[in-house]
């Protein structure tokens, strides 16, 4: 019986050696305190047209760089090239009779005004003798009255000729009245109006980069007719990256905003990063917080922004996150 005794207990032996270890390996592993675990967030903006059009370049690919304010796509702009020269021909216009009605009657017109009312003075001079005649031949029986009555409306219809050649003089040396004048000013407002807004929607045919980053997705080819708020790519934005945790409530004193941690890699390398912000709210909250045991089940949200990013972050990759003592 020995010899089994003996071995039975150096079983229990080993087993009691491996459970030790065990403990000790799993102790050796546990993060420090103040380790967080959280996941790389980087910025990313969707690119579309602002109008409609047929697509006719698309000049960069997945993974290529652009800067800001460089063109990553165009329309066919020719029908707002039209719109666009429209609009300017209509401005023109309306400049043009603007300054007609502010440098007043032309002196040929004047002259022009002055000869009508001499001429309807001389008609009229012409219709007051022939009527004359006719009254004193009617006086006397030798006119017919058909005559007379001819006479008499040529004199009416020579006065109303006098009249209104005066009127034209007047108007023309009057020039024109200050309402007109404004409502010229007011078309050429309209007009220019409508130039800029022809020269927005043709601008609106180039799509330019917003920020400095890296091509992702390239939804669409050339060819394709856009609408407005299409996407035409999604884009990465370059010096731009966070980094998404969670801290528990006992840990909120070493989160506090502007904080300076360090966030590493599954792949050894090592990242400043500052606190940018920490959520008011807890993302767990109990109808009673009535226990400890229930305050550190508390966490809250925060993201940190990465200090000097580089290619070795990428969107979704698991960190760890060293807020340091206290």
């Amino acid at each position: 019986m020995r010899p089994k005794r003996l071995a039975v207990l150096l079983v229990a032996l080993a087993v009691m050696a491996g459970v030790v270890w065990l403990v000790v390996q799993r102790a050796g592993s546990a993060p420090p305190p103040g380790t967080l675990f959280g996941n790389v967030e980087i910025r990313q903006v969707d690119l579309a047209f602002n109008t409609e059009g047929r697509v006719v370049s698309m000049a960069r690919r997945e993974g290529e760089a652009v800067r800001l304010g460089e063109v990553v796509a165009e329309l066919d702009d020719e029908t707002y090239r039209s719109l666009r020269d429209l609009a300017v021909a209509r401005r023109d216009a309306a400049r043009a009779n603007l300054g007609l009605l502010l440098a007043g009657t032309r002196i040929e017109q004047l002259d022009q005004a002055r000869a009508s009312v001499a001429t309807a003075q001389a008609n009229l001079a012409h219709a007051e003798a022939v009527f004359a005649r006719q009254e004193e031949l009617v006086r006397r029986d030798v006119s017919s009255r058909q005559a007379y009555d001819d006479a008499r409306m040529a004199l009416d219809a020579g006065r109303a000729q006098l009249d209104h050649a005066k009127a034209v003089l007047a108007e023309a040396v009057a020039g024109p009245r200050a309402g007109e004048i404004e409502a010229a000013r007011a078309t050429l407002r309209e007009s220019e109006a409508a130039v800029a807004l022809a020269a927005e929607a043709l601008s609106r045919t180039r799509l330019k980069a917003p920020a400095d980053g890296v091509v992702m997705t390239r939804v669409i080819e050339p060819g394709t007719v856009v609408l407005p708020s299409a996407p035409v790519y999604s884009m990465a934005i370059s010096g731009e990256v966070w980094v998404r945790a969670f801290v528990p409530e006992p840990l909120l004193g070493r989160a506090a905003p502007g904080r300076e941690v360090q966030v590493r890699t599954d792949g050894g390398r090592v990242y400043a990063g500052r606190v940018g912000y920490l959520s008011p709210v807890a993302e767990f909250t109990p109808k009673t917080v009535e226990t400890p045991e229930l305050r550190t089940q508390l966490v809250y949200r925060l993201r940190i922004r990465i200090t000097a990013p580089d290619d070795g972050l990428r969107q979704g990759m698991p960190v760890t996150i060293s807020l340091g003592g206290e």
